[in-house]
């Protein structure tokens, strides 16, 4: 995996895996790699993602059961959505609109273009 500048390594690693559960490549309910693998598959440190697993445990994305390993928490997707689309209201869009007005794209040049992208999303 390759990592960004300017946010941590284990915030990219959540990012990640919480991505993966919205789009059900980490299904509710169900296992998740160990942190070992998921070190070795993403080139880090265990103690990065054991740290990754520990935000994750206490945002209620995921559960440990002790012995077995870590699971997908049943109401993960529903807070990862909310969570992520009030990240989205209130840090994406600002900026979004913010270049926008400096483009000098106006609302009817954001509709046309959306219009043309609706049937691609």
């Amino acid at each position: 995996m390759q990592f960004q500048e300017g946010k941590s390594i284990f915030l990219q690693i959540a990012d990640t895996i919480t991505d993966k559960v919205v789009s059900g490549e980490f299904p509710v309910g169900e296992k998740i790699p160990s942190v070992r693998e998921l070190a070795a598959e993403m080139g880090v440190n265990p103690n990065t993602v054991m740290r990754t697993y520990s935000e994750l445990q206490a945002m209620n994305i995921i559960e440990n059961q002790r012995g077995i390993g870590y699971f997908v928490n049943p109401d993960a997707k529903k807070i990862i959505l909310k969570d992520k689309k009030q990240e989205f209201f209130s840090k994406v869009l600002p900026e979004f609109l913010k270049q926008a007005a400096l483009l000098g794209i106006t609302a009817e040049d954001l509709k046309k273009h959306l219009g043309t992208l609706n049937g691609t999303i």
